[in-house]
């Protein structure tokens, strides 16, 4: 414990250093936001894939049995974005009040204060790497869908 309180310019000095990973909490915050949107267009398609199975023909139901299988791997990917950002806010929150503490205890205050942001940046990484699978599996699940859409409009049009 220490024997005075910390001056006005440490305490500033804290509360500085304490902003930047104020501002990643807030940008995990909107990744985090951007994931659930994303994850609840992946449920919407599921449900509509599940009732068209209902009464879908054996070629349907096998197109509408493969875009669910797509969209479960979607799912996945979103689940490990969503993993990945909580961690990396998890680990940012720890920072932060690593560095409150430190003032308290200066003896392990920069480990710890260095292990928790870079592991919070790391999981923040990984998330913005699963989100771009995520958002690849999706552009590969349009394409196909055009695809299939245009390869229908053709054999429409040879009838």
């Amino acid at each position: 414990m220490p024997t005075s309180a910390p001056a006005p310019d440490d305490i500033a000095h804290i509360i500085q250093v304490a902003l930047a990973p104020a501002f990643l909490l807030t940008a995990l915050a909107t990744l985090l936001n951007v994931f659930s949107t994303r994850l609840g267009r992946v449920a919407d398609k599921v449900d509509l894939a599940a009732i068209g199975l209902r009464s879908a023909g054996p070629e349907e139901a096998r197109r509408l049995s493969a875009q669910l299988t797509f969209l479960r791997r979607r799912s996945f990917v979103l689940d490990a974005a969503v993993l990945l950002a909580s961690a990396g806010g998890i680990m940012t929150v720890i920072a932060v009040l690593t560095l409150f503490v430190g003032v308290l205890r200066e003896a392990t205050t920069t480990s710890v204060l260095f292990t928790c942001f870079g592991i919070a940046l790391v999981c923040t990484a990984g998330a913005i790497a699963a989100f771009i699978g995520e958002i690849v599996l999706a552009g590969h699940g349009i394409r196909d869908e055009v695809d299939r859409q245009q390869d229908h409009a053709v054999a429409k049009q040879t009838r």
